[in-house]
């Protein structure tokens, strides 16, 4: 029996020109969140979305290589991720998700299973080998949605502070 899809459902769409606004602020709070996290500040120093956000999400919104997502209930963009296309040594493709984040108030309706389904899809029908996403020491939530969807830890990153 088919059931009616619910507006109060997560979904997730391929994010277009009209969303970079939003997605800006997205990424702003997705940035705030992670300075407090163990390992956040030098996860950004490294992997952190360019500045200023809405020229760099036009930039992803526009190259083939790279799915921009946004997140959706009842057709309100209230999450985002971004995923990369990047080519091994062995010339395979991995799906690297460079951000995913969802807004506290939109979590556990199902907008981010929805994204990592059309991330899924989108990287197998280009051929990847394989997807990865980061998880920083602490995120256990974060930990926990990526093993539901039988992403593993591959390996982990240790650091020392010197200055």
């Amino acid at each position: 029996m088919l059931r009616a899809e619910s507006d109060s459902e997560g979904r997730a769409r391929v994010a277009g020109a009209d969303d970079i606004e939003v997605l800006s602020g997205l990424a702003t709070d997705l940035h705030r969140a992670l300075r407090s996290e163990r390992g956040g500040l030098a996860h950004l120093a490294l992997y952190g979305r360019k500045e200023p956000l809405a020229e760099s999400f036009a930039t992803d919104t526009s190259d083939p290589g790279v799915l921009v997502v946004s997140g959706t209930v009842a057709r309100m963009v209230l999450g985002y991720a971004v995923c990369r296309l990047t080519e091994t040594r062995e010339h395979t493709l991995v799906a690297v998700i460079e951000e995913i984040y969802t807004d506290p108030d939109a979590r556990r309706v199902g907008v981010g299973e929805a994204m990592l389904d059309l991330i899924t899809e989108w990287a197998t029908e280009r051929g990847a080998t394989g997807i990865d996403a980061i998880a920083l020491p602490g995120m256990r939530d974060t930990k926990n949605f990526f093993e539901r969807f039988g992403l593993t830890a591959r390996a982990i990153t240790v650091h020392k502070k010197l200055t």
